[in-house]
């Protein structure tokens, strides 16, 4: 996956919930005002990281909340599944799926970013 785009309603909420969860910083990319589109930055996401990602405005309606996954879905290692499940959840996230262990793979959970997405993060078994 070498890019990636979140397409979100209300672009600054969605910044600060993936600010928020992952830490994640946003750059305005020239010459794409008109969609509010912003480059994200981030530990493993950025230029010259092997991935790139984007935050953009959504050009139609959100789909429901809780209805069936829309697209894609984005799947993140994170350091702790069970307390950024907890972040999102407090922070205008939704449950998608609460953590769950999955033998062999590591603990994986997966929320509603509150733009319509469903994300997911998943903290690696460690290797024996």
């Amino acid at each position: 996956m070498p890019h990636f785009e979140i397409h979100a309603s209300d672009v600054d909420a969605a910044k600060t919930f993936y600010q928020g969860l992952f830490g994640w910083q946003f750059d305005p990319m020239p010459g794409a005002e008109d969609v509010a589109y912003h480059l994200i930055e981030g530990a493993d996401i950025g230029t010259g990281k092997g991935v790139t990602g984007g935050i953009m405005k959504r050009m139609d309606s959100a789909p429901a909340p809780g209805g069936p996954i829309r697209g894609g879905t984005m799947t993140f290692d994170v350091d702790d599944c069970d307390a950024r499940y907890d972040w999102a959840l407090a922070n205008g996230g939704a449950e998608a799926l609460p953590p769950q262990d999955y033998p062999g793979i590591g603990r994986c959970a997966y929320v509603e970013d509150g733009q319509g997405n469903v994300v997911g993060m998943i903290t690696p078994a460690e290797s024996t």
